[in-house]
C-alpha cells in the first residue's frame, strides 16, 4: 500500500494526486517540548511534597520523567518523527528537482 502512496520519483502523493505537503513541524515540536517540561515539573513537585529533599527530589524527578515522558508522549513523538521524515523527503525531492533544472536535464 505504501507503493501506491508515492509517485515514480519516490515523493509522497497528496489526496488530490499532486505532491504531498509535509505536515507542520513546529506545533508538534512545541507540544512535545512543553509536555516534557510539564511532566518533569509535575514529578519534581510530587517528590518535593512527598518529603524528598530539594536536590534529591529534583534529581529523582528528572530521572523519573524520562520513562514517563517516553510512555505518555508517544503519539506526539511519532507525529513529530513523521513530520521530520516528510520534511526530509520533500527537501530531497526539491533538491533533486533543482539539480535537474540546473543541469538542463528537465528540458521542457
Amino acid at each position: 500500500m505504501a507503493e501506491q502512496d508515492q509517485n515514480p520519483a519516490g515523493a509522497p502523493v497528496g489526496p488530490a494526486g499532486g505532491a504531498a505537503s509535509p505536515p507542520k513541524l513546529l506545533p508538534w515540536l512545541v507540544m512535545y517540548t512543553v509536555g516534557r517540561f510539564a511532566i518533569a515539573a509535575a514529578l519534581v513537585l510530587v517528590l518535593w511534597w512527598a518529603g524528598l529533599g530539594s536536590f534529591a527530589g529534583l534529581l529523582f524527578g528528572l530521572l523519573l520523567s524520562m520513562p514517563v515522558s517516553y510512555v505518555l508522549l508517544r503519539p506526539s513523538r511519532e507525529r513529530l518523527t513523521e513530520a521530520l521524515a516528510a520534511r526530509s523527503v520533500a527537501r530531497r525531492a526539491a533538491r533533486e528537482d533543482l539539480r535537474d533544472r540546473l543541469s538542463g536535464g528537465a528540458a521542457e
